[in-house]
């Protein structure tokens, strides 16, 4: 099915005029939205999409927009949009993308991601969460940590090894985990803002039907994997407006504090705009080169700009404010539903923007990713390749 930017803009204006969202429910109106293929265009027609090209959706989400319609909050389930749902897409059965989808897009049902360990983290596939077969079940142990939304989450994306005579990459499996489930506990990480964004989670004997499993047995790493190239588009397709983000902040204590500006400081603040501004328009590129294919490893690389450049951006921030740039509204424990950069002021974000290099998968691992993936250089020499993962030193 071809669909044009006009056409859409059609449809959406039909729909509208059957679908008043000022005489709906919000959810019974995002229910409707889904249905008619106006949520995610690019995904196939009755699982809310139309078919359509991927760099459409801005037309979409516009026009809802400018029409005053409620949409489905992005901000609060950013894994489940930018991970789990092209995970489900392109390694779920029928049964699994129409279970759930629609309620993942409309926002019924939030979703997190079980995968980084205490002791996998960088090198993810060292994780020693267990999955063992008993009958239609699979009976999973072990704990997962730096895991946002855990505290909100109904779902989760799983990845367990369920078999440990084999090498680490090969005998990982993949789930989809009921958070509700006997077994399944969730604790808050403070961290250095006073807030607790991430949770550190214990599976005790979670029992996990075979039926909520995402490819096949052993192919976990591979789905995995794409899950991974998805979260870092995620962080590193979403281009910003012109001078918008941290720039855009950065920029705005500039311009109302000309009595604190110094030549070198000039110097330094147009440097980040550029070379922000060169990060914007590669997001913008990665966009049009998803609408034709699979996400690649491109993403690593905005992934790994943007991680520097706002730890730069809030860095100059503070040098530049001085003393009042570091107040900071208070240090009480809270579980944001989201961060908001912006309402908590510039000591918050720089603090904040340290993780950035951290959370997303680390700097120093999308840099072997480029050089590997993109550049073509050798990777790194290991040892432990072929051994049983059960073997290896821990």
């Amino acid at each position: 099915m071809t669909v044009d930017a006009d056409e859409l803009r059609g449809k959406v204006t039909e729909f509208l005029a059957a679908n008043d969202p000022a005489q709906m429910d919000r959810l019974e109106f995002l229910r409707a939205r889904f249905d008619a293929g106006l949520a995610w265009v690019h995904f196939p027609a009755g699982l809310g999409g139309l078919g359509a090209a991927r760099e459409l959706q801005p037309v979409v989400d516009a026009a809802f927009a400018e029409a005053g319609a409620p949409d489905n909050k992005p901000q609060l389930n950013v894994i489940g949009l930018g991970m789990a749902a092209p995970t489900i897409l392109r390694f779920g059965n029928d049964e699994q993308r129409r279970r759930y989808l629609r309620p993942l897009w409309t926002g019924e049902e939030i979703w997190c991601q079980l995968f980084s360990e205490p002791g996998a983290g960088s090198d993810l596939a060292a994780l020693s969460t267990r999955a063992v077969r008993d009958g239609d079940e699979w009976v999973v142990d072990g704990q997962k940590v730096w895991t946002s939304l855990a505290h909100q989450a109904r779902w989760a994306i799983l990845v367990a090894r369920s078999d440990p005579d084999q090498p680490k990459h090969k005998g990982l499996s993949y789930f989809i985990c009921d958070m509700t489930a006997p077994g399944v506990e969730v604790r808050p990480l403070r961290q250095i803002t006073g807030e607790a964004e991430f949770n550190e989670v214990f599976l005790t004997g979670v029992r996990i039907p075979d039926a909520q499993r995402l490819g096949e047995v052993g192919q976990g790493w591979q789905v995995a994997l794409g899950t991974l190239m998805n979260e870092r588009v995620a962080i590193g397709g979403r281009a910003p407006a012109r001078e918008g983000g941290m720039i855009g902040l950065a920029a705005q204590a500039w311009r109302e504090h000309p009595e604190k500006r110094t030549h070198g400081l000039h110097d330094r603040l147009l440097r980040l705009w550029v070379e922000t501004e060169a990060t914007r328009l590669t997001s913008i590129r990665l966009r049009q080169q998803l609408a034709v294919g699979e996400p690649g490893p491109e993403g690593s690389a905005v992934k790994v700009a943007y991680s520097e450049q706002n730890q730069a951006i809030t860095g100059f921030e503070l040098e530049f404010l001085g003393e009042p740039g570091l107040a900071y509204d208070d240090w009480t424990f809270r579980q944001p539903e989201y961060t908001d950069f912006v309402k908590r002021g510039p000591g918050f974000r720089y603090l904040r923007a340290k993780g950035n290099s951290i959370e997303g998968g680390t700097t120093e691992i999308l840099r072997n990713i480029i050089a590997e993936r993109v550049l073509g250089l050798p990777p790194e020499i290991r040892t432990d390749k072929d051994r049983p993962w059960k073997e290896l030193p821990r």
